[in-house]
């Protein structure tokens, strides 16, 4: 039994779920927009493409850096109140390490992941000099690097934010044969960009990272197919990144890709913070000499994660690849994020062992301190280069938006990554959101900054602009589609990776009628109630009539419910209505207690109970091998196709072989609507998908 799941409590499950339904229809259009080269399209949504735009003029230009300078004066005297009105601060060095002024609140006593003591604050680095870990010579053509974090073109980069802040996003499309697409949006410039089918050569040395990383580099890339040429291109050329195409045969390579992007990133960045060190040492602390190297914070990194195992995982891809001499705390890391004795049931699929195997703890956060030959564990956030978290344990040090709340070692971020974001929609993905919200934002306090060393666009509040974000998933859907849409504001570009599905019902092992129904909604904010009402009248009442012909017989119905508010909407129903009095139904969700689930399971294949209520979270977390089915209604189609596949061939295969199903009568119905389109693909394929959506019928049959 899966232990640690912190599941959010129904009340507020019930609010993250009233935003889906926006989510979806910003799927659709998002979709739409992105496939507007393909042979069919949805009626009604339209292509959407970008046309010239013109160009900003000169003159606003110049107001831009006019506000610059005034933006940089006022950050000065809001975060140091005792200098005078109007008289800027002069320049200072900064080569020793800063004491933080404000540590993050102190974690609960007895927290696994407490630090140990205070760290140094600011963007100090250790000692030493950038000969410890080798040079990267940033002339090099095409650094990204240079060019995008440490050594921008300012009125580029200002005519980009412009571009982004009006939407104006130039698209470009890739796709390769019967596989995987890619669509590459940039904002609408003149800019002199590389094409999104133009590729750097793979090799490691074309990747400008440091030198030794090179060597695991070129074993990584050593037999890269095209997906993972494109992948590498955009991860490296800090382009914002949808790659939902994850899976068990692919994560290994995807940790370690990020993970060598992520230190190429830091080591780089201190790189330029100790030339910089060196050159003001040898000027002697000259007023002229003006260098920008660093943000308001140390904290360059952030990771979320869905489990303590997850994290895991993901440290050890990057110890793999620097192999530090030194770990510091490693092994009170192990007894805390390592350390399990329980074993999964051998019966279980493999992406549960993968996804809850070991440490599935979802309440954690973690600091890590980086250096060439060292490592540090359970670093303060401040101190902290990489801070590797789940959204639960993240989102209980953010606050409540108090005073008290304290995010400002989020205010530096540079990129942030979602890994197995299909695990994260399961905990509560308003934490997500919750954390996306608070990144990149102004510092309240100053924590030991050198604001002489800061870069011009964190003092512009335009970090955001500037900020990778990389999310990776098994598969797409409409809040993940909206995070990537409205969080992904990348002057560099964006893209998203998309598969090209078969379809769930391709490969099921059992051979049964399976019938998609499609039932019309007069707005977004109106399909729950749509869908509940073409349920209960198109539905239940065959249910209904089955139940009052065979009172005592074994029905085996089983009704699968995505969402946690259409279960209990239903269930409550069926409780209430005097039109469903013959029916006798159990209910299973994630909420569910161990005893209830017993009894209902107990009941439901002895046939005391003819239907049983099942929600998609608790077959996520338990995935409970349900028996006596005799016929499966998808009240809605499951976001993960491989529950399509679980359910239809596990379930009614299980029945099957013990006899428990007559053929004649097994069927699968399947209710969906065009807000389904991402969920619809993945189950009857992308070759079928549209003529669903579109046909005039609204009753499909497959066998």
């Amino acid at each position: 039994m899966v232990q640690g799941i912190a599941l959010p409590l129904p009340e507020a499950h019930l609010r993250e779920e009233v935003m889906v339904i926006g989510a979806a229809f910003v799927a659709v259009q998002e979709l739409a927009d992105d496939r507007s080269e393909s042979p069919g399209t949805i009626p009604g949504t339209g292509d959407r493409e970008v046309g010239s735009e013109e160009l900003l003029s000169h003159e606003d230009s110049s107001e831009s850096d006019a506000a610059h300078e005034k933006s940089y004066t006022v950050l000065l005297q809001t975060l140091n109140p005792h200098l005078p009105h109007g008289e800027p601060r002069k320049k200072r060095r900064k080569i020793d390490t800063i004491t933080t002024l404000a540590q993050i609140r102190e974690p609960p006593s007895g927290d696994l992941d407490a630090v140990e003591d205070a760290e140094d604050g600011g963007n100090s680095t250790e000692e030493g000099s950038v000969d410890d870990f080798d040079v990267v010579d940033t002339q090099q053509e095409r650094d990204f690097f240079a060019t995008h974090f440490a050594e921008p073109d300012e009125d580029q980069t200002l005519l980009k934010i412009q571009a982004v802040e009006n939407n104006r996003w130039k698209a470009e499309k890739t796709t390769a044969p019967s596989s995987w697409s890619s669509t590459f949006r940039r904002p609408a410039t003149s800019g002199d960009e590389m094409a999104d089918g133009e590729t750097i050569e793979l090799k490691a040395r074309d990747l400008k990272l440091k030198p030794k990383l090179e060597t695991f580099a070129e074993e990584l890339l050593s037999d890269a197919d095209d997906l993972t040429v494109q992948l590498t291109t955009s991860v490296f050329s800090y382009r914002d990144v949808l790659f939902s195409a994850r899976n068990l045969d692919n994560a290994g390579k995807m940790r370690a890709l990020i993970s060598l992007h992520i230190l190429n990133h830091v080591f780089r960045t201190r790189d330029c913070i100790l030339k910089n060190n060196a050159k003001l040492s040898k000027s002697g602390g000259s007023e002229d000499l003006e260098l920008r190297d660093q943000g308001f914070t140390r904290p360059k990194v952030l990771v979320l994660l869905p489990t303590r195992q997850s994290c895991v995982k993901m440290i050890d891809a990057m110890i793999t690849i620097c192999k530090p001499q030194q770990q510091g705390n490693r092994k009170r890391f192990d007894e805390s994020y390592a350390n399990v004795d329980e074993e999964l049931s051998p019966d279980k699929p493999e992406d549960f062992k993968d996804l809850f195997g070991g440490n599935d703890d979802d309440m954690f956060r973690l600091g890590l301190k980086l250096a060439p030959r060292t490592i540090n564990f359970f670093s303060q956030f401040y101190g902290s280069d990489v801070i590797f978290a789940s959204p639960l344990g993240l989102r209980t040090v953010l606050g409540d938006g108090s005073k008290k709340a304290d995010y400002d070692f989020l205010s530096s971020i540079e990129i942030v990554v979602l890994d197995q974001s299909e695990a994260l929609l399961m905990q509560n993905w308003e934490y997500v959101e919750y954390i996306f919200e608070h990144l990149n934002l102004q510092p309240k306090e100053a924590h030991g900054c050198d604001f002489s060393r800061v870069r011009s666009w964190y003092l512009d509040g335009h970090a955001k602009y500037l900020r990778q974000t990389i999310l990776f998933s098994a598969f797409n859907f409409p809040a993940l589609n909206k995070l990537y849409t409205q969080s992904s504001l990348n002057t560099s570009g964006k893209v998203k990776f998309a598969r090209v599905h078969k379809g769930a019902i391709v490969d099921l092992t059992v051979s049964v009628k399976q019938t998609f129904s499609r039932f019309d909604f007069m707005d977004p904010t109106s399909e729950p109630d749509d869908r509940f009402n073409y349920f209960i009248t198109a539905i239940l009442p065959s249910l209904n009539k089955t139940s009052l012909h065979n009172v005592g017989g074994q029905q085996g119905i089983l009704v699968f419910m995505p969402l946690y508010a259409d279960f209990v909407r239903v269930r409550n129903h069926l409780a209430a209505s005097s039109s469903t009095q013959h029916v006798s139904f159990g209910s299973i969700s994630e909420y569910t207690p161990v005893k209830d689930v017993a009894r209902a399971r107990s009941h439901f294949v002895t046939g005391r109970h003819s239907m049983l209520l099942y929600t998609e979270r608790a077959h996520h977390f338990r995935r409970y091998r349900l028996k006596g089915i005799s016929r499966i209604i998808f009240y809605g189609l499951p976001e993960n196709p491989l529950f399509y596949r679980e359910i239809v061939s596990g379930f009614l295969g299980s029945s099957f072989s013990n006899s428990n199903a007559d053929n004649r009568h097994t069927n699968v119905r399947c209710l969906f609507s065009k807000l389904d389109l991402l969920k619809l693909e993945r189950v009857v394929g992308t070759k079928r998908y549209l003529s669903l959506l579109s046909d005039n019928g609204d009753t499909f049959d497959f066998v």
